[in-house]
């Protein structure tokens, strides 16, 4: 069972998580970040070190969340691996709590 990042980290990409990783399976976007499943050990340190409380087990991916389990699949074949923190986006801040985000995805 592999690790999903959900709506929160769209417009906000907190790298938090990315530090801990011990295997590097973190892709980014230009405004979002997902998991490979194909990499993640489910090791669960990225849960407790993101900010906005975006990662999640697949199995424990909130109701209404459930397509960002095949969003990561598809576009960590895609994206290239993020290994480094990295300064989160400017306006995180203001995006962390809005709902409702995926239209705001950067593909």
């Amino acid at each position: 069972m592999a690790y999903v990042v959900t709506e929160s980290c769209i417009r906000c990409k907190y790298t938090d998580c990315v530090d801990v990783c011990p295997v590097d399976c973190f892709r980014e976007g230009e405004n979002f970040l997902v998991i490979d499943p194909e990499e993640c050990i489910d090791c669960t340190l990225c849960v407790a070190e993101c900010p906005v409380e975006a990662i999640y087990a697949e199995d424990d991916v909130p109701p209404g969340q459930e397509e960002y389990i095949a969003l990561n699949a598809e576009l960590a074949r895609q994206w290239k691996p993020i290994v480094e923190r990295k300064e989160p986006l400017p306006d995180a801040e203001e995006w962390a709590k809005i709902k409702g985000k995926l239209d705001q995805l950067k593909r």
